[in-house]
């Protein structure tokens, strides 16, 4: 089964997926490690690792390299961010063959020009609705297996209001979009609003200290969401710990104690170690296995 199909039948379970953010793969591989069902890539995150704010600086070849290298790391679907798509429908169409091609099991893209930015910013600016539903038609038709999921993301809500960003969310699956990415409503009654107001699957998009109040997880369940994805928790987590960590180390000048100890062993088996070392005998006759040991 393909990742595209298994998220496929993830959706067609009762309850809502949560999906926490992963930018390289060993943040992928704690994910899996941890028991979720979904990764998803972080477009913001892929582009800290690059140097790079989130800003639409990174191209979609660094994107697509980031989001496969990160599908092949674990069995799990990736759900990954593809900005606008990165120019018009024919850079749509090359970003969704791409994307497809490296394992990914769907992507979104979203209304805001070029270049983009965070959707938790201020001063976004939105391209005229039929130029963003031109993409998602061509992302429908470049898709090579119908598994592959497409998510239109609307930024509207930030530059032309509520009612608009729901009126593209609609128009987009009338076009044959997969899922429904409102980006950042901005008050409880919005979150709440988008489920009941958007005529398919919708995606709520949980960012600590951004545009959207916080909630838990059973209660965006209740309203209807089928997927939670969390972008920034890891990348935020690590950037905290590595900062203390960092401070103590100048501070004290020895080694500092770790939130969690670990030998080196245990780092290598997030990485596959205990896989790798099955490889290395595994080829061999019994008589040289017996040699080598």
């Amino acid at each position: 089964m393909t990742q595209a199909a298994r998220f496929r039948e993830l959706l067609g379970r009762d309850g809502m997926i949560v999906a926490p953010g992963a930018y390289d793969c060993i943040t992928a591989r704690m994910i899996a490690r941890a028991g979720f069902d979904c990764v998803y890539m972080t477009g913001a995150g892929t582009a800290a690792t690059l140097g790079y704010p989130d800003f639409g600086l990174v191209t979609m070849t660094e994107m697509v390299d980031n989001a496969g290298r990160i599908a092949g790391a674990v069995e799990l679907p990736v759900i990954a961010d593809a900005d606008t798509g990165y120019g018009n429908e024919l850079n749509v169409s090359r970003t969704v063959r791409e994307y497809e091609g490296r394992g990914v099991a769907g992507i979104h893209i979203e209304d805001q020009g070029f270049p983009k930015k965070c959707g938790h910013l201020d001063d976004k600016e939105i391209v005229p609705r039929e130029d963003w539903l031109a993409k998602i038609r061509a992302a429908v038709a470049a898709r090579r297996s119908a598994d592959f999921a497409i998510i239109a993301r609307t930024d509207a809500r930030a530059v032309a209001g509520f009612d608009e960003a729901v009126a593209r969310g609609n128009a987009a699956l009338a076009v044959g979009a997969d899922m429904v990415f409102l980006e950042a409503p901005q008050t409880l009654e919005e979150v709440a609003a988008v489920p009941r107001l958007v005529n398919g699957p919708c995606l709520l998009n949980v960012v600590r200290g951004g545009k959207t109040p916080d909630l838990v997880f059973g209660e965006a369940e209740r309203m209807g969401y089928k997927l939670a994805i969390v972008p920034g928790l890891l990348m935020k987590s690590v950037v905290g710990i590595c900062e203390q960590a960092l401070t103590d180390l100048k501070a004290t000048r020895r080694h500092p104690p770790l939130v969690k100890e670990m030998t080196v062993r245990e780092v290598f088996q997030i990485s596959g170690a205990d896989e790798w070392d099955a490889l290395r005998t595994a080829f061999r006759t019994p008589e040289a296995k017996r040699a080598a040991e």
